[in-house]
Parts: structure tokens; sequence; C-alpha cells
């Protein structure tokens, strides 16, 4: 199954990106007039993160998500895909996206295989530019969480994605005191929300044309 996954993802990257019109399906909306977004006077900073699919052992398709630990910064314990800031070492997204991973999760980059990226999306409250990146592994990886940047792996089913029943709406409390009205993947009973769900919502229209799942979900309402 994951080898006709990956040729069918592959055609569909290679075929063009939804982008913005993807994004905005689950873009948040701001509910508290008082909320304020950072001003910065810098270009945004080169990002990346890592979309790594593997195969369960039951069969279904699988990809890590990560939970942040609470700390005084603008993504505290949120759930997003392992990833960060390019280093000066990195040669372009995908050295930044498989280093990430390595120190995050403990992935070994030697054993992913990446076929493609999702659309650039700019991160305003961070002043981050973040390239999604797609890789494969031929098995489940075993998971070595580095505990002073994740709290807790999350193993998502690849049909979390295009199940309309896990798309809902709702409010979530952002910096410990703004209310955000959003559009989220309820994803083993966790809100997934914010830049992550961008991303999923574009990948989630490629697996959708890809023609490996059906999906109800009406992208255009």
């Amino acid at each position: 199954m994951i080898e006709e996954f990956k040729k069918k993802l592959k055609m569909q990257l290679e075929n063009g990106l939804p982008g913005d019109l993807a994004h905005c399906i689950m873009m948040p909306t701001a509910r508290d007039k008082n909320m304020i977004l950072p001003t910065f006077h810098t270009p945004p900073v080169k990002s990346a993160v890592l979309i790594l699919f593997y195969q369960h052992e039951q069969g279904h398709l699988e990809f890590p998500l990560i939970q942040r630990p609470a700390y005084n910064g603008a993504h505290s314990a949120q759930i997003g895909f392992p990833g960060g800031k390019a280093e000066p070492g990195d040669l372009n997204t995908d050295d930044t996206a498989l280093r990430e991973a390595k120190e995050e999760i403990g992935i070994d980059p030697a054993q992913v295989e990446v076929v493609g990226h999702l659309s650039d999306l700019i991160i305003a409250v961070s002043n981050f530019v973040v390239t999604p990146v797609i890789g494969f592994m031929a098995h489940k990886p075993r998971f070595i969480p580095d505990p002073g940047e994740v709290d807790e792996i999350i193993q998502a089913k690849l049909t979390d994605i295009v199940d309309p029943a896990l798309r809902r709406e709702g409010a979530v409390v952002v910096r410990g005191k703004y209310n955000l009205q959003t559009p989220y993947f309820h994803i083993d009973n966790r809100v997934v929300w914010g830049a992550t769900a961008m991303m999923l919502s574009e990948l989630s229209i490629l697996v959708e044309k890809s023609g490996l799942f059906a999906s109800t979900y009406n992208y255009n309402k």
C-alpha cells in the first residue's frame, strides 16, 4: 500500500499544488480584537518540517506529529510536525527537515526517501517561512524523542485527514489570554490547528486527488 501511495502522491506533487486555496480552508480567524500580531523588520526565517509516512504493522499509513513542551513562546504546547529553522550547515530545505527530525524524534535521515514538498507557508506570529518536506520510510521508525523539544509523539493515521467527521471548528486560547475561532483536525482526541492544519489541508487535497481514499469533504464550502 505504501508504494502505491508514494507513487500517486509523487504524481500529484509534480502536477501543481493548491497552495493558498488549501491553506485558507483551515486558517484561524481572530476573535479577540485585542490580539495584535508582532511586527518584524527582517525577512522571514527559512525553516522546514518533515511529513514522514510509514506503514503500520496493521497495514494502515501513519505520520508522526509532535506536541511541543509548554514554554514562554509563540508555539508553546502546540501540535506540529518535527522541524525547525535552517542552520548554516544545511544544504537545502530537505537537509533542514531531516536534521531536525533526527534531533527531535530520532529519525535516521539515511532511511528517509524525500519525494517532494508542499507549498511554503509564512508563520506570521514567529516570522518563519516553512517548507513542508514529504518523506517515506520503508518501515515504522523507532522514535527517540528529545525531551527538551518534544512532550509527546502522536502517530496520526493518513485517513484522519480525509475523514470529514474529524474536521471541526472551535475556540482555542493563544498565549494564555487570546481566543481564536478556528477550524481544526480532531486527531487522536487532540486539536490540530493553525499552520499544521493548513499544511494538512493541502496534503488532504492531494491525497483525495490521488484516488487512494474516498472523501466526502466539500473543499468549496
